[in-house]
This record gives structure tokens, C-alpha cells and sequence, in this order.
């Protein structure tokens, strides 16, 4: 295939001028690895972004997208139903925290945020608690980019320059590299910040808080995973004020964490759960929330009788395509044990390698969970407040599709990734990083 005009895509979180000057473009993928339109090999540390958790080119999942396209293409969600659906909704169930096997199907992680927070709206005024307007989410912390995640965003590029509602307060950054360096799994320090949370509620009063957001593991804002005890602490914060506790399990769902979600692995259930990225392999853009049951049954209750009970939804909620592609995708998540991988052997291998680059003098931080990571680079006075950017950049030439976050790269690989795989990632990681910042 010729390569086609690029001036016409506008992508997202893009600098398209200078993409266009040198493009990075991928033809197909298998596996780890992704390859360029000439046929170069690049290995895929980042499972696309956060969702490719079966890696790349599944037949199954292309066969059941296929066999669903040609048996029903299209269903509509409003008042009908494919099996299908109802099918991968009772499969989800399965796996999900006590209580929340409720599932409102979205198209993406932004969509599922903004439901989150329409469902935590409705459920606080079925039960008469109409005066709950408030939401609290966390500084670094990363919801999407809808009107209502971009108000909720902690990290200030994705929110300056938009509209934003103005009922939101945010919890302090976790990502302390004086106090956390080098830590392995979750960090020592930090579970006191939570003291914020308890000056936010004794100044804007229980009452009037609808519900705290966070990730439990930090993505999209560096990979940083919560210090010990500061869940749990959560959870006791928002119980005893009654005040609903959402994670936004977007990147952490469907065994990044090595369990189907991070609030298994953490052994903290929230009250409501956003998912997308991987709830199918990333095959079909598709979403989720997860309800505790008794949320939407105090909300079908409230609502008058003879129509929705909540006015919300969208056209391709819940898509038959979709949902065949999460079955097929949850047939090779059990029989591959890949739900549970990465708290197993190759997640201690992972975190191993990833912390073998600490010789690297250029390196002032390393962090990891399950199958997740991220390094941080020294300040660099050239590339201020990013200089993971021209390390990102000499990894695609070296063959590596690694992800820059400002100072940090971050990895989310295949769950499938083999042992030579993740050597031959940190070979590739750290000849980039000293190709760019020598000695």
C-alpha cells in the first residue's frame, strides 16, 4: 500500500507538524511486536496504549468478529438487546469485585468515566441526598476527555485551556521519588497524604461530596502505584461519610495487575469501576462500568415508572461486534491463565530486569506492578519537564515502541510477553537512554 497524504488525519495527543516530518508509521502487528510499512521489527512495550493485553493479530477474536458482522451486524441498545451482549455482560460478572456485577457497556474509558459520575449524580439523589454534588479525583491522575473527565483531570495539559466544572477538589500527587525511589511493588511512604482528603471533607462538608475518582494505580500520569495502606485508608474515609468510592480501572483492568482487576489484587472494593482498553483485547472500541448492585437497583427504584430509569447511554453501547470480541478475548484470557500472569513468575521476572537498569546514572526512579512499569529520567535542561521525549524517540528507532510521559516512560506489555522478549526490551531501553544522554 502506498503511503497515503498525511495531512488529513488530525490525531489525538499528537504534535502532528512533527509527525508529519517524520512520521512513525505501523502496517501490522503479531504478538509483541508491530511492523513498520518496510517490514521493520518494532517490540511493543506498551500494548498499544494500555489494551492489546493478548497482544497483537488474535485469530480468535478476529474469527468471532467476523462470524458476529455477518450473523448481526448492529443492534440498537435502546429498549433491544442482542445475546451477545447480555452473554458478555454475565461473563464480566463473573470476575468482577463483590456486589459490582452490574455492567452499563461504553464505548471507551471516557465514556465510562462520564457514566460513573451520571450514575453516582442519580444514585445520590434516589436516596435523597440531592445537596452531594461535589467530586474529589487526584492530581497526576488521568479520566479521560469528556467535559466531566476533563474537569476531574489531575494532570494540567489535558485540563487548562477547557471547559471544567468547578465542584471538583483533588487529593495531593503520589509520585514522591525523595521518599519512594527504586521501591519494588507498592511503596512505603505516602499513605498519610490522605489527610487531605479529611481537610476536604471538613471543609466542604460529607454532605454535600458525591463521590472520590481515582486510579488505583496511577497510568496515563507515570505509572505510580499507591503507597501500602493508602486504599484501604481510602475506603475507610469514604464508608464512614458516606461517600461513593470509584476506580477508574481503565489501564489496570483485565490482568494487568495479575488479577482481572486491581481492586482484586489490592483486596479494595470500590463502589463503582470504569474499565475499557483490554475488556476485549483492544480489538473493538469498547467500555464499561461496573455498579454495585444495589446502586442501581436504589436508582430503579426512585424512578417513575414507564421509562428509562436513567437518561443516558450510547448508540454503540454494548455492540454486538464488540461483545463477540469479548468473549472470544475471554476465552483466551482463561485458557491462557493470562488474568493472573503477571502476579506469577514472569511479573517477578519483569520487575527484576526493569530494576537491573539501575545502574543507569541517568535514571532517578523505577517503579513496577504486575505487568506494569515506568523509569524516570533526570531533568534535562534541553527538554524541560519532558525529557523522555527524545528517549521515546531514539527507542523507535532502535526498535522499541515505548511511551513518554514527561520526565517518566512508562511499559504496559503484552501479558503474553515472554522472558527473552522483556530482555530484549530492557537491551533496547537502555541503548536508547545512553545514545541520548551519554555517560
Amino acid at each position: 500500500m502506498a503511503t497515503p497524504s498525511l495531512d488529513h488525519w488530525w490525531q489525538p495527543f499528537t504534535n502532528v507538524r512533527a509527525f508529519r516530518d517524520n512520521p512513525r508509521l505501523i502496517a501490522r502487528g503479531e504478538g509483541c511486536f508491530v511492523y513498520t510499512p518496510d517490514g521493520r521489527e518494532i517490540l511493543d512495550i506498551t500494548a498499544g496504549l494500555w489494551c492489546a493485553n493478548l497482544g497483537h493479530g488474535r485469530r480468535e477474536i478476529a474469527e468471532a468478529v467476523q462470524r458476529q458482522l455477518l450473523e448481526l451486524d448492529f443492534a440498537p441498545p435502546f429498549q433491544f438487546g442482542a445475546p451477545v451482549t447480555f452473554a458478555f455482560a454475565a461473563k464480566l460478572a463473573e470476575y468482577a469485585p463483590p456486589g459490582l456485577d452490574r455492567i452499563f457497556f461504553t464505548k471507551s474509558g471516557s465514556e465510562s468515566v462520564e457514566t460513573a459520575l451520571k450514575i453516582a449524580y442519580a444514585w445520590q439523589r434516589a436516596r435523597g441526598q440531592g445537596t452531594r454534588t461535589r467530586f474529589i479525583a487526584r492530581e497526576r491522575g488521568y479520566h479521560g476527555v469528556n467535559v466531566g473527565g476533563t474537569s476531574l483531570q489531575g494532570i494540567a495539559n489535558n485540563r487548562k485551556g477547557f471547559p471544567v466544572l468547578d465542584n471538583v477538589d483533588f487529593l495531593p500527587d503520589l509520585l514522591d521519588i525523595p521518599a519512594n525511589a527504586f521501591s519494588r511493588g507498592l511503596p512505603q511512604n505516602g499513605a498519610d497524604k490522605l489527610v487531605a482528603l479529611e481537610k476536604i471533607i471538613a471543609l466542604r462538608g460529607a454532605e454535600n461530596i458525591c463521590a472520590v475518582i481515582v486510579e488505583p494505580i496511577v497510568g496515563a500520569g507515570g505509572m505510580v502505584p499507591p503507597p501500602v495502606g493508602y486504599l484501604e485508608r481510602l475506603r475507610e474515609l469514604c464508608t464512614q461519610h458516606d461517600i461513593l468510592l470509584i476506580f477508574d480501572e481503565v489501564v489496570t483492568g483485565f490482568g494487568r495487575t495479575g488479577a482481572a482487576f486491581a481492586a482484586t489484587r489490592l483486596g479494595v472494593t470500590p463502589d463503582l469501576m470504569t474499565t475499557a482498553k483490554a475488556i476485549n483485547g483492544g480489538a473493538v472500541p469498547m467500555g464499561g462500568v461496573f455498579v454495585r448492585r444495589d446502586i442501581q437497583e436504589a436508582i430503579f427504584a426512585a424512578a417513575p415508572k414507564g421509562g428509562p430509569e436513567l437518561f443516558h447511554g450510547n448508540t454503540y453501547a454494548g455492540a454486538p461486534v464488540a461483545t463477540a470480541a469479548g468473549l472470544a478475548a475471554f476465552e483466551i484470557y482463561e485458557r491462557e491463565g493470562l488474568l493472573t500472569r503477571a502476579a506469577g513468575p514472569i511479573g517477578r521476572y519483569w520487575e527484576d530486569a526493569l530494576h537491573s537498569l539501575r545502574d543507569v546514572p541517568q535514571l532517578i526512579d523505577i517503579r513496577n506492578f504486575g505487568l506494569l512499569g515506568a523509569v524516570t529520567l533526570a531533568p534535562d535542561a534541553r527538554y524541560p519537564g519532558a525529557a523522555g521525549v527524545p528517549v521515546h524517540n531514539r527507542c523507535w528507532e532502535n526498535g522499541l515502541l515505548c511511551r513518554a510521559v514527561g520526565d517518566n516512560l512508562v511499559m504496559s506489555p503484552p501479558l503474553v510477553i515472554s522472558e527473552h522478549e522483556i530482555d530484549l526490551f530492557i537491551e533496547r531501553l537502555r541503548k536508547s537512554i545512553l545514545e541520548v544522554r551519554p555517560g
